[in-house]
């Protein structure tokens, strides 16, 4: 199992990063979260999972060893594969999945895209002796208010474009986050940031 890659980062997309370890580029699928923080040519060391199926390897990286460890947990549930189990983690931080499913929180769950309803009452039953109790602040998780708006420009900061193409970016999807119940999610919004971005090149 490949734990972490630690090395330069080589070149970034809007959901993965390739990390240059002794001459060899690793592809590894992050979070947005974990890609804003990411920057070509600068150093990084992300936390993996290695999942293997018949037809391809594929690595998935993580900002930390609590978000790997939950990634790995939530695959436990039946039905959550890696794709969903990392949306799970785009949408929510560690401690606020483990605080949704402590309190059995649906609404947190159904917020993801793939979980509906009977899939969140289901996935709170698997998953609430294994997950654990939350750790942190309750501030931990997605952020509130205008947190979207620092995290989405830090990601298109972090996929080479420049601020004032960000700006734009961001003032576009503005009335779409705004439009969407609770806490807008950042994953989508970059979605459809990227899409007015290549519309206008």
């Amino acid at each position: 199992m490949i734990a972490f890659v630690s090395g330069t980062v080589a070149a970034l997309a809007p959901d993965a990063a390739v990390v240059e370890v002794g001459g060899v580029g690793m592809a590894v699928q992050c979070t947005p979260n974990t890609l804003s923080a990411l920057r070509v040519g600068q150093p990084a060391r992300l936390h993996t999972s290695l999942v293997v199926r018949e037809d391809s390897l594929t690595l998935y990286g993580f900002a930390d060893d609590d978000e790997r460890q939950t990634f790995v947990l939530l695959q436990t549930a039946s039905g959550v594969g890696p794709r969903l189990a990392q949306a799970m983690l785009a949408v929510h931080g560690p401690d606020a999945l483990r605080r949704a499913v402590a309190t059995g929180d649906e609404k947190a769950l159904t917020a993801v895209p793939g979980i509906g309803r009977k899939g969140a009452q289901k996935l709170l039953l698997e998953l609430k002796d294994r997950l654990g109790e939350p750790v942190g602040a309750p501030a931990v998780g997605a952020p509130a208010g205008q947190g979207w708006r620092d995290q989405l420009h830090a990601a298109l900061l972090g996929l080479g474009y420049a601020t004032r193409e960000a700006d734009e970016a961001v003032a576009a999807v503005t009335p779409q986050a705004e439009a969407a119940e609770g806490t807008p999610e950042v994953g989508r919004l970059l979605k459809a940031a990227l899409q007015t971005l290549n519309r206008a090149r």
